[in-house]
């Protein structure tokens, strides 16, 4: 890495990102079920390597012991265990069938299907204040992400849009089927945009790494549709970090970016332990409550909340509660369906920026984990 690499990329991000350590080849057609809307009446558990057939003995027993309805069942490649989705039948308490299925020696974790939230040269590049305040311009010179590939576990990505369609490479569904989903996706979108927009082709404006490449990995849903929030469950983002860590990916994402929030979740934990042993930055968005900050606040995951950079830099309120990040998150100007601008507010902005700092630090096999330790964050530990 160049002397002058250094001291743009992590000079901005010293300067700019606010920190606190508190004390003590395209895949553009969907393979996934349709998955129903989120449900209180759903658990799901893990079983530990075996044959499949014992597994599928395992899942018929209990569901027959506990009185519950299979929904789904697969393999999670990435960890070599079988996970299965079932329903507790309405009237059942889905309390007591997790606690009796933890005790069975069968199971590896049992738990609820948790609901997770989203957290809200080109002719635009002068409304970019997150990307002056950053001093993004400046790294550009040394570093753009060029080939690194970031997951964004979020809704669809409207992959044509004139600023994106360079950047998605894999484009996979685990919400329903079909491309023509994306298109319409206004979270994902947006996330994507402010990762990794292509610079100085004319159009829009230019993300934080304009030559990254995106893995655009469907996990939620708009809710209701059309809107900018959207919810994804236990079910469908374990589907997705499998998929993004598993071997049918030729080249695996370098950062997983989760511009999402919700309760803390054993085998969502597990998958993303799985990927920071792999090597891989795990960028989250707080979620701003200490019941609904997961991953954020998962061990080794990089924490990003929003800060409102048009009133002084980014910083940390005075006594929050551990090590984070703080990058611009108020009125981001980013990438909407079909070829559209908008501004986007929230952490969910401001962690996709620090997702593309972290691939303008790993294109120059820079340690990006860290480097964010280094200034306060916390890092990757």
């Amino acid at each position: 890495m160049t002397a002058g690499l250094r001291g743009a990329v992590l000079g901005a991000l010293l300067l700019t990102l606010g920190c606190a350590s508190a004390p003590p080849g395209a895949f553009r057609d969907g393979g996934a079920p349709a998955v129903p809307p989120p449900t209180d009446q759903q658990v799901m558990v893990t079983y530990a390597p075996a044959l499949p057939v014992i597994w599928a003995q395992n899942t018929a027993d209990l569901a027959r012991r506990y009185g519950l309805n299979v929904v789904h069942a697969w393999t999670m490649e990435s960890l070599g265990e079988q996970c299965v989705v079932f329903e507790v039948p309405r009237g059942g308490s889905v309390h007591e069938v997790v606690k009796r299925l933890s005790l069975d020696s069968r199971v590896s974790l049992a738990q609820a299907v948790e609901t997770f939230r989203t957290q809200g040269g080109d002719p635009y590049a002068q409304l970019q204040h997150g990307s002056t305040t950053l001093r993004l311009d400046q790294a550009h010179r040394f570093a753009t992400g060029k080939g690194v590939k970031v997951a964004v576990v979020d809704t669809g990505v409207d992959f044509d849009h004139p600023d994106l369609r360079d950047r998605v490479k894999i484009a996979q569904s685990f919400v329903d089927r079909g491309k023509g989903s994306f298109a319409n996706d206004i979270h994902g979108t947006a996330v994507a945009g402010l990762i990794a927009a292509t610079a100085d082709n004319g159009t829009g404006i230019a993300g934080a790494a304009p030559q990254a490449e995106i893995y655009a990995l469907k996990a939620c849903w708009e809710q209701p549709p059309g809107a900018r929030q959207a919810v994804c469950n236990s079910y469908t983002l374990a589907l997705a970090v499998d998929f993004a860590l598993s071997p049918r990916i030729r080249e695996p994402p370098q950062v997983l970016n989760f511009s999402l929030a919700g309760p803390t979740d054993p085998i969502l934990g597990k998958l993303i332990d799985r990927a920071l042993a792999k090597g891989i930055v795990v960028v989250a968005a707080e979620g701003g409550t200490p019941n609904q900050d997961f991953p954020a606040n998962h061990k080794g995951v990089i924490g990003v909340m929003g800060s409102d950079d048009l009133n002084g830099p980014p910083s940390v309120p005075a006594g929050h509660s551990r090590a984070v990040l703080a990058a611009p998150g108020i009125d981001i100007l980013t990438t909407m369906p079909h070829g559209t601008y908008d501004l986007f507010s929230g952490s969910s902005a401001a962690a996709a920026e620090v997702s593309g700092i972290a691939a303008l630090l790993l294109e120059s096999e820079v340690d990006a984990c860290a480097a964010l330790a280094s200034l306060g964050g916390g890092g990757c530990k």
